[in-house]
């Protein structure tokens, strides 16, 4: 922990363990799991792809585009959004936008991913199905040979487009699929789009094999977290920041061992959390519900994973060996095989235990494992 025996930590201690813990998470291996595909697209891949389609009203300049992406609430963030959605529409935008995402995610070291993809937005906007799978995989196949990323996808439905953009992820998901895909969620508006309406979908995909990952409870409350478990078989809730509300609610997620993505500077950006002082986080993981950070729409929000860790550690008062187990629960809630997973966590445990010979200018870092 980062905190003396005897009393406060002086400002310059603290501040020097905050930079050494900073350098820690920079090296540390992880795996991510609640992130988007277009909401993933850093400044630069987004003013060239709108350079590519200057008739958008997205900026193709990087200073615009940080005004750009000031959100007002949740709903100003959504229309922001599909702003950058619209963006993409060819199968050469869609491979640019993965093969980048993973380069940056390699800067991080981030092994693992299970990246939130929306088909629908990109076929309802003309690029046929197969194409968009096929520039997905490209990237995929790509990134991990030369990259050492691992991409796996989670075909989401956008809730706000109703039970049509159901369908036609379902169909996408099911009857074509990829090899990639490994999991089926929801996302978009809470408010307004009841869960249980996405029950038959949700029945179809996990039938074929796929894991349930819906949104909930981000800007609703644990009701809606509650309806994903019942009615959705959540086996991991996206967000899910509301179930702080409801004790019953979090001694049912311990028990049943369905973890919570969380996301902490996205839920202050959309205002589904009032400040980082006030989020859940401890009163989450004090119940013992396991918990993997997300960096969900990392360039919209100013952040990436490794921000997000050093948040958590902060708000959680982590040392390196605790930052090291909150990597290890991403592990522990992803999709991977269990050879996989013991990989990866062996890889972390090791990176832990060298630190720090395995800081900047130390030891070379473990080989990247090889997920399914």
């Amino acid at each position: 922990m980062l905190r003396s025996r005897g009393g406060a930590v002086s400002p310059l201690a603290y501040d020097d363990a905050m930079a050494d813990l900073d350098s820690f998470i920079a090296g540390l291996p992880k795996a991510e799991l609640h992130v988007h595909h277009v909401g993933s697209a850093s400044p630069r891949i987004v003013a060239e792809l709108a350079a590519r389609h200057p008739d958008s009203k997205v900026p193709a300049d990087a200073e615009a585009l940080a005004e750009f992406f000031t959100f007002r609430d949740f709903a100003h963030f959504i229309e922001i959004y599909l702003s950058v959605v619209d963006l993409v529409r060819t199968p050469d935008d869609v491979r640019l936008l993965t093969y980048e995402i993973a380069r940056d995610m390699a800067r991080q070291s981030i092994r693992y991913a299970e990246l939130t993809v929306t088909p629908y937005s990109s076929t309802s906007r003309g690029i046929p199905d197969r194409a968009f799978l096929d520039a997905l995989e490209d990237a995929r196949i790509s990134a991990e040979a030369e990259l050492g990323v691992v991409l796996r996808w989670c075909f989401d439905i956008p809730g706000e487009a109703g039970l049509a953009a159901a369908e036609e992820t379902a169909r996408i998901a099911v009857d074509i699929g990829c090899e990639g895909l490994v999991a089926f969620g929801l996302g978009g508006p809470e408010i307004g789009v009841p869960r249980g309406q996405f029950k038959p979908y949700f029945d179809r995909a996990t039938a074929a094999g796929l894991r349930s990952v819906p949104h909930a409870g981000e800007t609703t409350g644990p009701q809606t977290v509650w309806d994903a478990v019942t009615e959705l078989r959540a086996e991991r809730i996206g967000h899910g920041t509301s179930a702080a509300q409801d004790p019953k609610l979090l001694a049912h997620l311990a028990e049943a061992g369905i973890a919570l993505e969380v996301c902490p500077t996205s839920n202050v950006a959309t205002r589904a959390v009032a400040s980082l002082d006030e989020h859940p986080l401890r009163r989450i993981v004090d119940a013992g519900v396991l918990v993997a950070l997300g960096s969900d729409d990392p360039p919209m929000f100013g952040t990436d994973l490794n921000t997000e860790y050093g948040v958590a550690a902060r708000l959680l008062g982590l040392d390196e060996a605790g930052t090291a187990a909150l990597a290890k629960n991403s592990v522990a809630a992803s999709f991977m095989d269990p050879a996989a997973k013991a990989a990866l966590t062996a890889e972390i445990d090791a990176y832990a235990a060298a630190w720090p010979a395995t800081a900047p200018g130390g030891a070379p870092r473990p080989a990247t494992p090889t997920a399914p």
